[in-house]
C-alpha cells in the first residue's frame, strides 16, 4: 500500500465538527460530504484537495464525536491517506471501516510544510520526503485484515464480497 501527494497540514485536536461541520450531516453522499471538508479550517481545502494528497496532522485527529461522516467527508475530497501524530479511537477504527488509510508518525509534521510531497510505504512502513536528503521515517505498517478493508473500501463491502464469494458469485 503505497501514497504519493501533496501534504495538506493541520494542528492538534482537529475534531470531526472540524473535518465536516454537523450542519452537512444531512447526507452521506461522499461527493457532498467532500464539497465541506474541513471548510472551517481551510476555506480552500475542498475545491484545491487532489485525487492522491496526503493529510498531515499533529495529536489527537479525529476526536469529538463517533460520526462516520469524517472519514467518508475526507476520502471524497480525494485524500489518499493521513499521517497524524495520533488519532481518537473512535476515528481510527471509524476510518479502517470507511477504507481510509491512516498512519501514525511522532515525527513527521514537525519536518514538513503544508504543499511539499512525501511518499507513505505502508507496506514497508516508512515515509520519504520528497526532495528531501533526510533519513525516511519509520511508521508502523497496516495489519494485512485491515488492508484487506481498505482495499475492499470498507467493512462493509468487505463484507459483502466475502458473502459473495462464500456463494461463488465475484
Amino acid at each position: 500500500m503505497k501514497f504519493k501527494g501533496k501534504i495538506w497540514k493541520f494542528g492538534d485536536n482537529i475534531d470531526t465538527d472540524a473535518i465536516i461541520p454537523a450542519r452537512h450531516l444531512t447526507t452521506t453522499d461522499p461527493a457532498e460530504l467532500a464539497r465541506h471538508c474541513m471548510e472551517d479550517l481551510d476555506a480552500q481545502f475542498a475545491g484545491n484537495a487532489g485525487a492522491g494528497d496526503i493529510i498531515v496532522a499533529g495529536e489527537n485527529f479525529g476526536s469529538g464525536s463517533s460520526r462516520e461522516h469524517a472519514p467518508i467527508a475526507i476520502k471524497g475530497a480525494g485524500i489518499a491517506c493521513v499521517v497524524a501524530r495520533s488519532f481518537a479511537r473512535i476515528f481510527y477504527r471509524n476510518a479502517f471501516n470507511m477504507g481510509l488509510p491512516i498512519f501514525e508518525s511522532a515525527e513527521l509534521w514537525d519536518r514538513v510544510a503544508g504543499g511539499q510531497q512525501i511518499e507513505v510505504d505502508g507496506d514497508a512502513g516508512k515515509i520519504v520526503i520528497v526532495g528531501s536528503e533526510a533519513e525516511p521515517l519509520s511508521i508502523e505498517p497496516i495489519p494485512p485484515f485491515m488492508q484487506e478493508l481498505i482495499r475492499d473500501g470498507g467493512l462493509m463491502r468487505h463484507i459483502a464480497l466475502k458473502k459473495r464469494h462464500a456463494q461463488g458469485r465475484k
